[in-house]
């Protein structure tokens, strides 16, 4: 969630990945507001690069539920289409090596 940076009226002049002295107000990048700004303000290739962020998120996150729904048994793993189930593996032998190799690996969500 990025730091916002207001202008004396109120508007939003700046977002910031950390917090300063003129950005303390944190919000969603999903925020109506945020948005407007990024529209008004950035050219598309930031906003494809945001939007990329973005899906490196959600994809965690669809890689939690589709192991949550397993371990509840509400779906199977080999349901998914092989193709799911041959990057999800990946996925996951990648986060094993990682962690392995002590390097951090972030949480998204």
């Amino acid at each position: 969630m990025p730091y916002i940076e207001r202008s004396a009226d109120g508007k939003i002049i700046g977002l910031r990945t950390v917090a300063g002295r003129d950005a303390t107000e944190k919000k969603s990048l999903n925020d109506e507001e945020v948005l407007e700004f990024l529209k008004d303000n950035m050219d598309s290739k930031f906003l494809e690069n945001l939007l990329a962020h973005s899906d490196a998120g959600l994809i965690r996150l669809l890689e939690d539920l589709i192991n949550l729904l397993t371990k509840k048994n509400i779906i199977l793993f080999t349901e998914l289409p092989e193709k799911a189930q041959e990057k999800i593996i990946e996925r996951e032998q990648i986060r094993e090596k990682m962690t392995s190799q002590n390097i951090i690996v972030e949480e998204i969500i």
